[in-house]
């Protein structure tokens, strides 16, 4: 196969483009901004602060507009911001944990306004008359509780039954790439999915189930290290800053359109290990307490031993490596709850 051509997104000389970001605000979403506007981009945020905040966006940036305001309400005002030449639809219910508290929310949230977005994209065009290119944020949930590793983006999806929340949030990312998939093959939409592995770094936070911001807070505060199930689970964890990264580069490569793309690392690590990781880069003597899923999740709840993507495709399509190493995304997470820096995005 011939090596791809063209470069990933934080390598690439400066531009000068508008884009919409929905969930700018959030944690994949602010990291993504700043990349944005470090390249010379115009960059348009809808975000109803739910799980996003303000301050993780740079203040009073003159290329940087924040709409706070539920998606849905907000598209009719769109049309006077454009026109936008790339959308990046990252608004979305985030976490196991606010999946399992408010299932209702998180499906509405997810499939709702994923087809008002699409809806606005494929009637939208950028300044030279052409489709809007859009980025859809999906996950690995979607792979349910399928058994193969590596998880291929051709694979089966297998789900649990309907009557265990836990597997609504991936049923509704999988409707999501349905409506994507569909307004490519329909409207014509330059449309992308990328399938996020546990993305990590600063500005993420704990509160919604999160597991790498929750280990680093007890270890800077000396407090248990709560690690659910046996702690022999595997996750491959990648850093938000290589993930951004990525995100223009697939856009902006025609054979990346109409198709799905995981995204993330593929070097395992068990949950154990991730404690392990996190209290000796960190110095921490917060002792590791293993907690059981029933005194951790409602009843009824699963969780998957292995989650590893393949990568081959993105690989292929765009060359992307993780470049940032865990230890060192552990401790910028790190002085991030310390509050000693604001961590921008950076290669």
């Amino acid at each position: 196969m011939n090596a791809p051509t063209n470069r990933i997104a934080g390598d690439a000389p400066p531009r000068h483009r508008h884009a919409l970001v929905t969930g700018g605000a959030g944690f994949i979403g602010s990291h993504l901004t700043d990349l944005l506007l470090a390249r010379g981009d115009r960059v348009t945020i809808v975000d109803n602060l739910s799980t996003g905040r303000a301050d993780n966006l740079p203040p009073s940036h003159p290329s940087l507009r924040l709409i706070d305001a539920e998606l849905s309400e907000a598209i009719p005002s769109l049309a006077g911001e454009g026109p936008f030449d790339e959308v990046y639809h990252l608004a979305a219910a985030v976490g196991v944990q606010l999946v399992m508290d408010d299932p209702i929310r998180a499906v509405q949230t997810n499939v709702v306004q994923t087809l008002d977005l699409l809806r606005f994209a494929a009637s939208s065009e950028t300044g030279g008359g052409t489709p809007v290119p859009t980025l859809l944020a999906s996950s690995s949930e979607v792979y349910g509780k399928g058994s193969r590793s590596p998880f291929s983006e051709d694979d089966d999806v297998v789900y649990g039954p309907t009557g265990i929340a836990r597997w609504s949030y991936g049923c509704s990312k999988a409707i999501d790439e349905f409506l994507a998939l569909a307004y490519h093959r329909q409207h014509g939409l330059p449309v992308v999915v990328a399938r996020f592995f546990n993305t990590v770094g600063p500005r993420q936070v704990g509160s919604y189930g999160m597991v790498l911001p929750r280990f680093v807070q007890a270890a800077v505060r000396g407090e248990p290290i709560r690690v659910f199930g046996d702690g022999t689970q595997t996750r491959c964890f990648c850093d938000v800053r290589d993930v951004v990264r990525a995100l223009p580069a697939m856009l902006e490569t025609p054979a990346c359109h109409g198709r799905v793309f995981n995204l993330g690392s593929d070097r395992e690590i068990s949950i154990r290990e991730l404690a392990e990781s996190v209290v000796r880069v960190l110095g921490s003597t917060s002792p590791i307490v293993l907690v059981p899923y029933a005194e951790a999740y409602p009843e009824g709840f699963e969780d998957l031993e292995r989650r590893r993507p393949d990568l081959r495709r993105i690989r292929d399509a765009i060359g992307f490596e993780p470049r940032i190493g865990l230890e060192q995304t552990i401790r910028d997470v790190a002085e991030a709850i310390s509050g000693t820096r604001r961590e921008g995005a950076r290669a």
